[in-house]
């Protein structure tokens, strides 16, 4: 299973995106405190995120209490201040990606430490960033592509086409 982790998101729409990637990946998803919004039952059915039941989350208080409880995670750093392009990860099963906030990305001791497991997504030099969910995206399905999208269905089929 892939794990996606939120380090203190603070748009819920971007979540919201998230959290349906991850449903329709069957990928797990991990939110670090503090949130930018409310997650409770009523508000996420109050917006009408009907998919929310299929989303596997956990949630931490902060970072501290996500290594505590994940101590040794296959860890990727998607950030724009990277070293290396996402096409020289290589994504394991159950690898864990970890995005940070949208206005000021992961913290620079998280990033010094795992120095060599940030990763990019090449875009122009005067583009500041991706939307989080775009980026999620992009990186979960390589992930997944590397992996062979275990069990995800269509893959290499189209739905409703009969083969001759």
């Amino acid at each position: 299973m892939l794990n996606i982790v939120l380090v203190e998101p603070e748009i819920p729409m971007n979540t919201g995106n998230i959290a349906r990637t991850c449903a329709a990946t069957r990928s797990r998803l991990h939110l670090v405190k503090p949130l930018g919004f409310d997650i409770s039952d009523r508000a996420v059915k109050r917006a009408g995120l009907d998919y929310w039941p299929m989303v596997d989350l956990r949630v931490y208080e902060n970072l501290e209490e996500f290594f505590v409880q994940n101590p040794r995670p296959d860890l990727w750093l998607a950030t724009t201040k990277a070293p290396q392009d996402y096409t020289k990860a290589r994504f394991a099963p159950g690898c864990w990606l970890m995005f940070g906030k949208e206005t000021a990305g992961l913290p620079l001791k998280l990033r010094q430490k795992y120095y060599h497991r940030c990763i990019r997504i090449p875009m122009r030099p005067d583009a500041r960033s991706l939307n989080l969910a775009n980026s999620v995206a992009i990186l979960a399905y390589e992930a997944l592509r590397q992996q062979g999208f275990p069990e995800l269905s269509g893959v290499g089929e189209m739905a409703g086409v009969q083969h001759p």
